[in-house]
């Protein structure tokens, strides 16, 4: 009953609106449209920590940025990376995934 008075409540000037959403914070699960693209490399730098350093390997191995938003501990762990980056990888690419992280853009140097 409250939500439909809060909703149907109107003044002598305003017009009555069914199903306003006035007054209600818009929230999206989705991310906003990324200004730089994200590659491999920059995901891997944007983590920091040392993970930057299997840039190469996982690139000759993985190649796509999508196949590493997918890849799991142990294919991680037969390329090599050792457990405490494997589990930023991972913790990473599921924030990304869900929209709450994403890495930094680069600023470019003035020439």
């Amino acid at each position: 009953m409250a939500w439909r008075q809060m909703l149907f409540h109107t003044s002598s000037s305003s017009i009555l609106v069914p199903f306003s959403t006035a007054g209600f914070i818009r929230f999206s699960t989705k991310s906003n449209p990324y200004l730089v693209k994200v590659g491999i490399p920059e995901f891997l730098n944007g983590i920091g920590n040392g993970v930057e350093s299997h840039v190469a390997k996982l690139e000759s191995e993985i190649g796509d940025f999508q196949k590493l938003l997918v890849t799991r501990t142990l294919r991680l762990k037969k390329f090599g990376v050792p457990c405490k980056h494997r589990k930023l990888i991972l913790k990473y690419t599921h924030k990304y995934q869900l929209g709450l992280w994403r890495p930094r853009a680069q600023p470019s140097k003035p020439s």
